[in-house]
């Protein structure tokens, strides 16, 4: 019926902003709050045309969920990241995928080097002396520096290059390490991860997750960075084998590490949360209101430009538009 809103089924509870949104421009159908939830799916899966997802943490978008909609069109998910739906499946269905990149890198890369001073200068261990009362009894102990050391970027995109660039004005050198080369950045490329670990001292992961990233960083690239080497994860818990980052942090084979994701989120190891050479956040490399308000704004602008018939915004490579149906 012309002017009949389309049906849009949001996975798991998202931003007041992204369930205000569409739910003015669509007929959101609230999945975490049915008291059936396979009935409304059964119920919805003849003529669902639209998904909003939540991340890894909420929901997963694999092919045995897609698969109960038919005319499945359009998954609009919240995140630069989206390893929680499968891309490649959807784009071998005809289904576009949209995420939120580029509004958040600047953000993320605020964080990635807020975190590796914390983490070079243990300026969060530092106020804690202070805050204990511990700087009468003596100034808090002399840390390592960001003077002489060499940076090396795995996954030198959007968010990247933003870190790159924050690590040239700190005077350090950067390499990066990625699947290409790429044309028209001053860095050296490292095709091998672990010849770069050997050549840097600082490595900051911001590559996708994913299968194809799951452990890239693994006891052999940790060993190869060696005990002045600081580690730095502002991607997805996955990409970093965990055990064997512990691992290293207890044999001192790498210096320290600054963590913002981890492989069970929002779970943390209890050995990690014990070690005085790491610094941990929670999940916070995006977490500004102008930011998230961007990111929320952007999930509900894909739906609404899908629903007019246009391009979505933001659709990931493994789903261009116009999608192609089987």
């Amino acid at each position: 019926m012309a002017g009949e809103k389309a049906d849009v089924l949001m996975m798991a509870q998202m931003a007041p902003m992204i369930i205000e949104g569409v739910d003015r421009a669509f007929t959101l159908h609230k999945l975490w709050e049915a008291p059936d939830r396979e009935r409304l799916i059964g119920e919805l899966a003849p003529r669902l045309r639209a998904i909003a997802a939540g991340g890894p943490v909420h929901d997963r978008g694999g092919p045995a969920v897609m698969a109960h909609f038919p005319k499945l069109e359009i998954i609009s998910s919240f995140g630069v990241g989206y390893d929680h739906v499968d891309a490649k499946w959807a784009g071998e269905h005809g289904i576009v995928v949209t995420n939120t990149p580029d509004v958040l890198n600047e953000e993320v890369a605020d964080t990635a080097l807020g975190l590796l001073l914390c983490t070079v200068r243990e300026l969060p261990q530092a106020e804690r002396h202070l805050r204990a009362g511990q700087w009468v009894n003596g100034d808090y102990q002399l840390t390592t520096s960001l003077r002489g050391r060499r940076a090396g970027v795995v996954g030198l995109g959007r968010i990247g290059k933003a870190i790159a660039r924050r690590l040239e004005a700190f005077g350090l050198p950067v390499a990066y390490h990625g699947r290409t080369t790429q044309a028209g950045v001053p860095y050296r490329y490292y095709p091998d991860l672990v010849e770069m670990a050997r050549d840097v001292d600082v490595m900051i992961v911001i590559t996708p997750g994913g299968a194809a990233t799951r452990h890239l960083i693994n006891a052999k690239v940790l060993e190869a960075l060696g005990p002045n080497g600081i580690l730095i994860n502002v991607s997805r818990g996955s990409v970093v084998d965990q055990d064997a980052l512990i691992a290293a942090l207890t044999e001192r084979k790498i210096l320290s590490a600054g963590l913002d994701v981890y492989a069970n989120e929002p779970h943390v190891p209890p050995e990690l949360m014990a070690m005085d050479n790491v610094v941990l956040l929670p999940h916070v490399g995006s977490g500004s209101v102008p930011t998230r308000n961007a990111m929320n704004q952007l999930v509900v602008d894909n739906l609404v430009a899908w629903a007019a018939g246009k391009k979505p915004l933001t659709p990931v490579p493994e789903t261009p538009w116009p999608p192609k149906r089987k």
